[in-house]
């Protein structure tokens, strides 16, 4: 087998490296495996579309998948399979949990959400998080709160002159 050394596989990565620093992912493992659930999709996508048009499992599957995606918030509405074939690992990484907290004004940096998810610092219902990978769907996203016994929560709520010292004992 020829092997050239001039020209690696890996070496124009250009995006790939624009899309983990945006993002602040530090796994580049989760990178590749948006990218590959991404093909999974719009493999799928096209498999339906190549069903007839007024089959009724092609409209079931349809309303499926383009439910789950929009559930998930990886596409803005569901109108049709050609959103599916757009998606890119930049909406899997949009959905993650330090970005949804930046967009939500939780902190004010990507690298700032990182550390406070990793702290233990935030929880989503009634879980504390601490892998910044987690994927955050629309439904969840009203239920990212301060975990209770969280610093910054307490920062807050001084702030706010809303400080109860008996719920920090």
């Amino acid at each position: 087998r020829r092997v050239d050394f001039l020209q690696w596989k890996k070496e124009h990565n250009v995006r790939e490296i624009q899309v983990l620093r945006r993002y602040h992912v530090q796994r580049r493992e989760d990178y590749t495996m948006y990218n590959r659930m991404c093909g999974l999709v719009k493999r799928l996508a096209t498999q339906i579309q190549e069903l007839e048009a007024s089959d009724p499992f092609r409209m079931q599957m349809t309303q499926q998948l383009l439910e789950k995606l929009y559930g998930l918030g990886l596409i803005p509405t569901k109108k049709s399979l050609a959103l599916c074939e757009r998606l890119t690992a930049s909406a899997f990484c949009r959905r993650r949990l330090p970005v949804v907290m930046v967009r939500l004004r939780y902190a004010q940096t990507m690298k700032e959400a990182v550390t406070f998810v990793e702290q233990g610092q935030i929880r989503v219902g009634p879980e504390i998080v601490t892998d910044p990978a987690f994927l955050v769907t629309r439904n969840f996203e009203d239920f990212i709160r301060w975990a209770d016994h969280s610093k910054v929560k307490k920062h807050i709520k001084k702030y706010a002159d809303q400080l109860d010292d008996y719920d920090f004992l």
